[in-house]
């Protein structure tokens, strides 16, 4: 974006001046800005029409009384070009583009769309194809169809803002019976020279947004995207997406498992991790994730204190709680004395804490017993009602005196205050409304409650250690451009050569023709393995090429005529002279995978999980990006299968799990530092055992003409 356009952008936002260009999609939209009480100029421009919305409307474009800061275009796509160009010319500041008919249809459409970009010049461009922009800090409607803002209405202080490639998806979010307020509404279309990472930097530094959803189906700059959410995260401003279109797309240029275990969305999956951005799989858990964090804010952390007035609903919190990651510390022993001293006879001590029926209602301890309990120093709090809507008035004294009590306790401690109800229908919007006016983020089930606390969370603890780490630096993506051209795939002997020059350790072996292999195997000493090496068979189980648990020279000599008998049955133009005679790894503890490929996107792309040829089918995998951490490795290696065998699994020996991560973070390191040429790496099996981790099987693929020593 140039330093033109960016100031374009700014206008667009804050806009003294609309446009509405076109026929009745441009009238509908005006409509929309005059009932939102729009306080700037408002033009139409038609040639048939003398008014449009009521305010006046000229018959071209060059006929404005001045460039507008902001237009909605709805011509057909014949004319569009035209038009923008006419925009530009009369010192437009953007264009949201809502006519269609462009990249969406082909080629011939995309043709027209890029003769468009070309003619809006330093405009901000959104769509085209796009539902529109709400503006609701500004009163601002550039959107054809009726919405959540109310006529009117007054600016909005403070919300969410929401980004959508789905358009009536944000027709959707803005009629939300959840009491979440939004800033502005953006449907991005096309992209067509704007996308969702560029409305990002501009939502970002604006003070009035308290946090951003997305609705994506995949981003046009991940480089990009990474460096708004990296802003984000520094600030404190959470980014809530939802992905949309998981399916798993295979990695071109893929030869090793890594890449048949590092799909579209396990990308994505890693890159939201990295970032902060928090991932839900529904746009109601999006709304109460917002909802949250505009209301009550972002917890630091993940200890929570919940309250409620019944065993079952301390109970569904609990098993809600814990597939989240998100825990209930036990009461200190202090804390302990004090409730039970506060609470009836029949409470018990707990978290969550079921406070009973004889407090229900009472204020004045209610609000003593809450603010003693959060004396350990919780991260926030949850209180689990659910209101009788269906009877209403007096009945909710009770139920209002306890919301009363929790929100008083939960400020003077300082902490988010969560009131969530077990159905979404329980909390009507006078009682979400009473809650939100004095800091209680009023949730709407208790599922989406605790999903969005676990969310909200996560995001929190990240920005509480950046505040504290190198500002981001660590999380920016790897790139490099890279010589597709020379694409090699080395023998496995070079392979790990050169991974145990960085500090990966490798079996001893000897590079042998056929008739060294016996005495090479006598040399390292029995059993060992044989294989066949060869550039042109990186895969050599299924040819037969690899025999394993080989005890004498005999043996040796009997396997090195057997693999040469099935890869001349395999592929008789494959030479079968050159063998890799290795010491057999002996009693391992686990079998793992660690391979890293580049991703022309997402950059280096590690996959650690468990390992062996059943790899692909048990998909116990954990990916992550690089540059990587220890901490972030030992994370996810924590999180496999794979990690209750390195521990000792039913009585079994455990393994050094210190050398595993050391190990992972050395092939890390090593595909880093060969970042101009490495396009995929894969060791597997990763033999881990009692006190040491060997790399048995490597295959490596560089690009461009890298030198034998692989510096």
């Amino acid at each position: 974006m140039t330093p033109d356009c960016r100031k374009n952008l700014k206008r667009l936002f804050a806009p003294m001046s609309v446009a509405f260009v076109g026929g009745n999609s441009a009238e509908l939209a005006a409509q929309q800005c005059v009932k939102g009480g729009f306080r700037g100029k408002i033009w139409g421009v038609n040639p048939k029409r003398s008014q449009m919305a009521g305010q006046p409307c000229f018959a071209r474009i060059e006929d404005l009384p001045a460039g507008p800061d902001a237009v909605f275009l709805a011509v057909p796509s014949a004319a569009a070009v035209e038009a923008v160009g006419a925009l530009r010319r009369v010192g437009t500041g953007g264009v949201v583009c809502y006519s269609a008919g462009f990249g969406e249809l082909g080629e011939e459409g995309a043709e027209l769309e890029r003769a468009m970009i070309v003619a809006a010049g330093d405009m901000a461009f959104v769509g085209p194809n796009c539902s529109g922009m709400l503006n609701y800090v500004e009163s601002a409607a550039l959107w054809p169809f009726d919405h959540g803002g109310a006529p009117g209405g007054k600016p909005v202080k403070r919300g969410a803002a929401f980004i959508t490639q789905s358009g009536m998806l944000g027709n959707t979010v803005t009629m939300n019976q959840r009491d979440l307020p939004f800033t502005y509404v953006i449907s991005s279309g096309n992209q067509g020279m704007l996308g969702v990472e560029d409305f990002l930097d501009e939502l970002i530094e604006d003070p009035r947004v308290s946090a951003i959803g997305l609705y994506i189906e995949g981003l046009r700059d991940i480089g990009k995207f990474s460096e708004a959410a990296i802003r984000a995260l520094q600030v404190g401003k959470p980014i809530v997406a939802q992905k949309a279109g998981t399916s798993d797309i295979g990695a071109q240029l893929t030869i090793t498992h890594t890449g048949s275990l590092s799909g579209t969305d396990e990308l994505y999956q890693a890159l939201f991790d990295r970032l902060g951005v928090i991932r839900v799989r529904s746009t109601v858990t999006m709304l109460e994730t917002l909802k949250l964090i505009t209301i009550a804010g972002v917890p630091r952390g993940k200890r929570l204190a919940g309250l409620t007035c019944s065993g079952g609903d301390s109970t569904m919190l609990a098993d809600g709680a814990e597939p989240l990651d998100l825990a209930f510390p036990a009461a200190s022993v202090d804390v302990a004395r004090t409730l039970t001293e506060i609470l009836p006879p029949i409470a018990t001590v707990a978290n969550p804490l079921d406070y009973t029926t004889p407090l229900w209602g009472h204020e004045e301890p209610l609000t003593r017993a809450f603010s003693t309990m959060f004396e350990d120093g919780f991260d926030a709090a949850i209180m689990v009602q659910d209101y009788p809507v269906l009877v209403g008035g007096d009945s909710y004294a009770p139920y209002l005196a306890d919301a009363r009590a929790f929100a008083a306790a939960t400020r003077t401690a300082g902490i988010p205050g969560v009131v969530c109800s077990i159905l979404p229908e329980n909390l009507d919007g006078d009682v979400r409304a009473l809650m939100a006016a004095d800091g209680v983020a009023p949730l709407q089930g208790i599922n989406d409650a605790l999903k969005a606390l676990a969310g909200a969370a996560r995001f929190g603890a990240l920005h509480e250690r950046m505040k504290s780490g190198n500002g981001g630096d660590a999380l920016r993506l790897l790139s490099s451009p890279i010589d597709y051209g020379a694409l090699r795939v080395l023998e496995e002997w070079e392979g790990k050569k050169r991974l145990a020059a960085a500090g990966v350790s490798i079996p001893e072996g000897r590079l042998v023709n056929a008739s060294g292999a016996p005495s090479a195997a006598e040399e390292i000493g029995f059993p060992v393995v044989v294989k066949l090496v060869s550039e042109d068979l990186p895969h050599k189980t299924e040819a037969g090429a690899v025999m394993i648990g080989l005890n004498s020279t005999a043996a040796v000599s009997e396997a090195v005529a057997a693999i040469q008998d099935n890869v001349e049955y395999y592929d008789p133009e494959i030479t079968v002279d050159c063998f890799l005679v290795e010491a057999m790894v002996l009693k391992p503890v686990a079998e793992m995978l660690v391979g890293v490929r580049r991703d022309p996107s997402f950059g280096l792309v590690m996959v650690i999980g468990g390992g062996g040829t059943m790899a692909e089918l048990m998909r116990d995998t954990s990916v992550l990006l690089l540059p990587t951490t220890r901490e972030v490795i030992a994370e996810k290696l924590a999180s496999l299968k794979v990690s209750r065998l390195l521990d000792g699994f039913r009585g079994a020996p455990a393994a050094d799990r210190d050398k595993v991560i050391d190990t992972i973070l050395n092939v890390a390191n090593f595909a880093e530092n060969h970042l101009d040429t490495l396009l995929e790496l894969d060791i597997n099996p990763l033999i881990v055992t009692t006190d040491h981790v060997w790399a048995v099987d490597v295959l490596l693929q560089i690009a461009g003409q890298e030198g034998g020593d692989g510096k």
